[in-house]
């Protein structure tokens, strides 16, 4: 296993420019000239999946999770001839467990959540494709936001305060904070006077705006105007939703890039079935801008396929966190 040490130095060089596993053929992406939305048919692979139960995780509200998913379920439908349903979690951890008991065939992953579905099933799931941001990177960061009338303005003046974080299961909103900061030379578990999981990467900031903690983490792209809740993430699906107001946060720490999550399916699954699921994704931007524009929260460039050895950090970065859990009990 890496050391904290080299972990600090994977860290430092971006979570979101790992070297892309080498393969026979460059990774393919939304924006190559030749990348088709698949025809609509039977598919021979609905032997074995004979319905496409489609995770989503938790983190916004189930009323727009199922709102922003309808089409984009109804259109695999249309797509494979086969039924598909959502199933919306109320965390990260019960499309982490539906995917260890098989009653999940793919889902939209954080890297975070990737990590520990792949060490809970013994590599029972494996990663198609990540986002692409607009710039073409693949990506985010997390941010940590407190009210901008509080008189916070720096992670310094975060000493003593109340810390929201978003999911246990979360990358942006809970591993990547705490492996960052014990690197600053802080410690989570006696910096701030109080944590506690607020539920979501949503509910977190609402939390905030409410007083009930200082200050929260969550995901964005970090592209774009900050005032709009940059390009993408829970900051910007906000703001579309008139939840909140840009105006009324304050950015007071930032990340380095952690790479995308990935759209992820299980990998006892017909070889079929997941090429389809790849060019289904692929080609969405361009055959249907406003499904892809929905289920991504905002605008991109469209995805760009992964391997496993993309996120064996933050395979190694969950390994490490629970160390420092058993640790400290």
């Amino acid at each position: 296993m890496p050391t904290r040490r080299a972990l600090g130095a994977l860290l430092a060089a971006g979570l979101g420019r790992p070297a892309l596993a080498q393969t026979a053929r460059p990774p393919r992406r939304s924006a190559d000239p030749d990348i088709a939305f698949p025809a609509a048919g039977p598919r021979p692979w609905a032997a074995q999946v004979r319905q496409i139960r489609i995770g989503l995780l938790g983190g916004e509200n189930e009323a727009d999770r199922l709102g922003r998913f309808g089409a984009y379920r109804d259109l695999m439908e249309a797509t494979f001839k086969v039924p598909a349903r959502l199933y919306p979690a109320s965390d990260y951890a019960g499309v982490i467990q539906a995917f260890g008991a098989r009653q999940l065939d793919i889902a939209n992953m954080s890297p975070a959540a990737y990590a520990a579905t792949w060490m809970d099933t013994n590599g029972g799931v494996e990663p198609l494709l990540t986002t692409e941001e607009a710039d073409g990177s693949i990506s985010y960061v997390a941010v940590m936001l407190a009210r901008a009338d509080s008189g916070i303005a720096t992670l310094a003046d975060m000493k003593g305060k109340a810390m929201a974080w978003s999911d246990p299961n979360s990358a942006s909103g809970y591993l990547i904070p705490r492996f960052a900061l014990r690197r600053q030379g802080v410690n989570p578990e006696t910096y701030f006077g109080r944590t506690g999981f607020a539920g979501g990467h949503e509910q977190a900031i609402i939390a905030v705006l409410q007083g009930q903690y200082d200050a929260a983490v969550t995901w964005a792209s970090g592209q774009g105007d900050v005032n709009a809740g940059y390009t993408r993430g829970t900051l910007r699906a906000m703001v579309d939703k008139g939840l909140l107001d840009m105006h009324r946060m304050r950015v007071i720490w930032t990340s380095d890039p952690i790479i995308n999550g990935p759209q992820t399916v299980r990998s006892d699954l017909p070889e079929a079935f997941k090429e389809d699921m790849r060019l289904f994704h692929l080609a969405l931007p361009r055959a249907h801008p406003e499904i892809y524009r929905q289920i991504e929260r905002g605008g991109g460039a469209g995805y760009r396929e992964v391997t496993h050895q993309d996120y064996i950090l933050m395979i190694e970065m969950r390994r490490q966190e629970a160390a420092e859990r058993r640790r400290r009990n």
